[in-house]
């Protein structure tokens, strides 16, 4: 069976054909048009010609988007695209392609990406972190993502930095409307805010990582101050998943220090005597999106 994944992007859209051992037959891609219907004809696009660069006749179709469906309203809610949401993405996709589609979100299809072949591979329980533009979650279980009961499980990036300091209680409102989320202060752009306000200017992330490693005290200090936070933010996702693994991925997963430094602040304050989960960057990288939301339809599916 040929499994299409498409990873839905603020910025980009993403199409991909997998064979079923999950190797590339085609992978295209294009500039996501910022509006709804223009989306979905590239979508659509992308599909056939993903499915006709692979040779095949027929093949499933998974996508990988941002937020979820409600299951009150089969509207989108919750997408940092704000242009999707209250729309009825899922229908109008099978409208527009012609042919059953799975959606979910792009943080469970990138556990789930993980969790079938890729760092991650044979765990029971994993939990995937996004540590990128923004912050988010998703959870696979015996090889399934899990949507929960209300769709957000793993909606991790929109829950408060536990055991925050009263430094980290004066923080700036993220996009959802709240404040405090870990979104403000694990995403690239929340690591890149906070070095800016302490310091003489903004840096990108992957050049203050650098400073820290050359020495530099302020550097070092952001880089120390995010290792903390995300240690804690992790240990509360231990306490209640308690994952056999942990994969990270995003831009912010390229920092070494995670890996290093991470599992030992987990340690000090997960509720348990001991702390053996295993904290690990994505194998697949940029590709975990696409890739998980083609295993959306997993081999015992029967296909569309």
């Amino acid at each position: 069976m040929i499994r299409i994944g498409v990873d839905f992007g603020g910025a980009k859209i993403e199409a991909a054909a997998l064979d079923q051992e999950g190797r590339f037959l085609s992978r295209i891609r294009a500039a996501n048009p910022g509006s709804y219907g223009p989306a979905l004809e590239t979508v659509r696009t992308l599909v056939e010609e993903a499915q006709r660069q692979s040779g095949a006749r027929t093949a499933t179709v998974g996508i990988a988007m941002p937020g979820s469906i409600s299951p009150l309203t089969g509207r989108v809610r919750n997408a940092n695209s704000t242009w999707l949401n209250d729309r009825p993405f899922d229908v109008d996709l099978e409208r527009v392609l012609g042919r059953p589609v799975r959606l979910a979100n792009d943080a469970n299809c990138f556990a789930l990406s993980e969790a079938t072949d890729g760092a991650a591979q044979g765990a029971r329980v994993v939990f995937g972190a996004i540590l990128g533009s923004g912050c988010g979650g998703g959870v696979v279980v015996d090889g399934r993502a899990v949507a929960g009961a209300n769709g957000v499980a793993g909606e991790w990036g929109h829950s408060p930095l536990p055991w925050a300091s009263p430094g980290e209680a004066d923080v700036s409102p993220c996009w959802c409307g709240r404040t405090g989320c870990l979104e403000t202060w694990l995403s690239g752009t929340g690591f890149e805010t906070h070095f800016a306000a302490s310091n003489s200017g903004w840096r990108p992330a992957k050049e203050i990582a650098q400073a820290a490693r050359s020495g530099e005290p302020s550097a070092r200090a952001a880089l120390d101050a995010y290792v903390d936070r995300l240690g804690r933010a992790l240990a509360v996702v231990c306490d209640i998943l308690d994952p056999d693994v942990i994969v990270c991925g995003g831009g912010m997963s390229n920092i070494g220090e995670i890996y290093a430094e991470v599992p030992a602040v987990i340690a000090r304050w997960v509720f348990s005597d001991c702390f053996v989960t295993p904290v690990r960057p994505a194998l697949h990288g940029d590709s975990s999106g696409v890739r998980g939301a083609a295993w959306l339809w997993p081999a015992d599916s029967g296909g569309p």
